[in-house]
C-alpha cells in the first residue's frame, strides 16, 4: 500500500479556522473557503438524467445544475459496485491500491471497514475546520468499527450504515451518529415475492411493502437541517442517497406522476427484491423524487445567501442495475445511453457515470468537459478548489482537474486504471481514446484467469465497445498490459489470483 500522510500542522489550522468562521460576520468575509455538497446517486445510469439524453424520466433540478455549471462526459466511478467505488471516492486511491475492492458484508450489519489509518476526504475537510456530515448510505464499515463514518472524518452521520439494510426504503430504523432511531414502518423483508393468493394487478396487494417514514425523505430533511445549523461556517456535506438502487419503493404522490404513461406490467417478484404493480413508473418516480430533493437543497442554499459560497457535485457510484432485476428495466429507459454493460461491469455502461459541478460565480456555466476523470480525482480537485491543494496526501492516485473545471488548459490524464475482484474478476485501463479490458480473471477455463485475453477498443470511434481491435494493435496492447500489471497490488482480502501472481499478470 502506498504511503499516505496528513500534514502535522493540519490540527492547529482546524482550530484556527473553527474560531475564525464561528460567527455570521465571518461567514460573509472575503476569503471564506467554499462549502462542498457532494451528492452521490446509487446505481444511476449515464443516460438517466435529462441533461444526458433521458427522454422519459424528468430531472429538471439536476438538469438546471448542469446548465449552471460543468457537465462531465468522460467521468468514471471508482468501481462497478457500491462499496469499492465509495472507497476510491473517499481515499483518492484507485482500485489497484485501495483497501476495499468488492462488496463484502460483515455480520450482523455493515461492510468490511476502512482501516483506522485511512486518510479520507472527511478527515481532510474536518482538519481544515469544516463541519462535516455523511448522510445516506455509508457501506465502508460497521458502527463502532474502524470504518465507522464517525471515525473517518465525519462529525455527524444519518442514514443507513449497511448496504443490505439500505435495500428497504421503509426500514424500521436508521442510524443517527452512533445510535439507532426508530421509524414508523412495519418490519418486512426487502427480498420477497407477492403471495400467491394476492392479485398482482391490484395496487392494494402491494401496500404491505410501504410504511409511513420514507427513509430518503428523512435523510434529506436531516441534510437540510445540517446546512441550516452550519450556515455560518464552512461545511462538507457528503450525501450518498440510496436512490435509485432497488427495491422499487416510492410514496404514492410521486408514483402518480408516472402512472399510465406507458405499458407497465406488474412485477410480482421472483428476480430479486420487492414486487411492484407499476415497476417502470416506480423507478422513474424514485429518480424524479430524488431530483426534487436536490432542488430543495439548492433552493435552501439560495435562501441562505450561500450560492456563491457553495460548490455542488452530483454523480453516481456506478452504472445502472442489471436489466429486469427487481422489476427494473434499464433497456426501456436506455439507462446506459447505448453503452455496453451495466452495473458490475467494467465496460462503459457499468462504470461511466454522469457528473456535474456547479459553483455559482466561480466556475463557468453551461460547459461540457470531455476530460477523462475518475472518483480518485475528487479529493485533490475539491481541496484545490477550496484553496488548499497542499493538503492533498502524497501517494494518492487522484489528479486534480480544478484547472479544467475553471476552463484553463490542462494536460490530459495519462491513464485511468480499474480492477474489480467481483463478477468473475475484471481489469481495465483507459488511455483516451483507447481502452484495454480483461474479464474472467477469477474463473476457470481456456480463456479465463491468466489466459484471459485483453480486448482493445477505440472509444472515440466505437463508444459501444463492439469492435475488439487487439489483434490489429499488438504493440499498444503490450504497452497497456504493462501499465495494468504495474498498477495492480495484491490484496489478501480481495485476491485476484490471475493478477496476484507475476506469472499470471498480463
Amino acid at each position: 500500500m502506498r504511503t499516505k500522510w496528513i500534514p502535522a500542522w493540519a490540527g492547529g489550522l482546524a482550530l484556527a479556522w473553527l474560531l475564525a468562521w464561528s460567527g455570521s460576520e465571518a461567514a460573509a468575509a472575503s476569503g471564506r473557503p467554499p462549502n462542498v455538497i457532494f451528492i452521490l446517486a446509487d446505481d444511476l445510469g449515464y443516460g438517466e438524467l435529462g441533461c444526458y439524453g433521458q427522454k422519459r424520466i424528468r430531472t429538471p433540478n439536476i438538469d438546471r445544475l448542469a446548465r449552471e455549471g460543468v457537465r462531465l462526459t468522460r467521468h468514471y466511478a471508482g468501481n462497478a459496485v457500491c462499496a469499492p467505488s465509495r472507497c476510491v471516492l473517499m481515499t483518492g486511491l484507485h482500485p489497484g491500491h485501495a483497501w476495499i475492492r468488492d462488496n463484502a458484508e460483515v455480520q450482523p450489519e455493515g461492510q468490511k471497514p476502512l482501516p483506522a489509518d485511512a486518510v479520507t476526504m472527511g478527515r481532510l475537510f474536518q482538519r481544515l475546520g469544516y463541519a462535516t456530515a455523511a448522510m445516506g448510505k455509508w457501506g465502508l464499515g460497521p458502527p463502532g468499527s474502524s470504518g465507522d463514518p464517525l471515525r473517518q472524518g465525519f462529525d455527524h452521520f444519518f442514514g443507513y450504515n449497511c448496504q443490505r439494510h439500505a435495500h428497504n426504503y421503509y426500514p424500521t430504523y436508521l442510524w443517527e451518529d452512533d445510535h439507532r432511531i426508530a421509524l414508523d414502518n412495519p418490519p418486512f423483508s426487502a427480498h420477497q415475492k407477492l403471495p400467491e393468493d394476492a392479485d398482482p394487478n391490484d395496487p392494494a396487494s402491494y401496500r404491505r411493502y410501504q410504511g409511513k417514514d420514507y427513509a430518503p425523505d428523512r435523510i434529506n430533511a436531516a441534510a437540510r437541517a445540517f446546512v441550516r445549523a452550519n450556515r455560518d461556517r464552512p461545511f462538507f456535506l457528503y450525501l450518498p442517497t440510496t436512490v435509485p438502487h432497488l427495491a422499487l419503493q416510492v410514496p404514492d404522490d410521486s408514483l402518480r406522476e408516472y402512472l399510465g404513461l406507458w405499458p407497465d406490467p406488474p412485477y410480482p417478484g421472483g428476480h430479486g427484491y420487492l414486487p411492484h404493480h407499476a415497476p417502470r413508473a416506480a423507478y422513474a418516480a424514485m429518480v424524479t423524487r430524488m431530483d426534487r430533493e436536490v432542488g430543495r437543497l439548492v433552493e435552501l442554499i439560495r435562501e441562505l445567501g450561500l450560492e456563491e459560497q457553495t460548490l455542488f457535485v452530483f454523480t453516481s457510484d456506478n452504472g445502472p442495475t442489471y436489466d429486469r432485476l427487481g422489476g427494473s428495466d434499464s433497456e426501456f429507459f436506455e439507462s446506459a445511453a447505448g453503452m455496453r454493460g451495466l452495473k458490475g461491469s467494467l465496460y462503459e455502461g457499468g462504470i461511466r457515470v454522469p457528473a456535474i459541478v456547479r459553483w455559482k460565480g466561480h466556475l463557468p456555466e453551461g460547459v461540457v468537459l470531455d476530460r477523462v476523470t475518475g472518483f480518485e480525482d475528487w479529493m485533490p480537485t475539491l481541496l484545490e478548489l477550496a484553496g488548499h491543494p497542499e493538503v492533498t496526501p502524497a501517494g494518492i492516485d487522484g489528479i486534480s482537474f480544478a484547472a479544467s473545471l475553471r476552463g484553463e488548459s490542462q494536460p490530459p490524464r495519462p491513464f485511468l486504471y480499474r480492477e474489480f475482484a467481483g463478477y468473475g474478476g475484471q481489469q481495465a485501463l483507459w488511455q483516451w481514446p483507447w481502452k484495454a479490458i480483461r474479464q474472467n480473471l477469477r474463473r476457470k477455463g481456456p480463456a479465463a484467469g491468466a489466459n484471459s485475453p485483453i480486448e482493445l477498443y477505440h472509444l472515440e470511434n466505437d463508444p459501444a465497445e463492439a469492435h475488439d481491435l487487439a489483434g490489429e494493435h499488438p504493440e499498444r496492447v503490450r504497452a497497456m498490459a504493462a501499465l495494468m500489471r504495474r498498477e495492480h497490488t495484491p490484496s489478501k482480502e480481495f485476491p485476484i489470483p490471475a493478477l496476484d501472481s507475476p506469472a499470471g499478470a498480463p
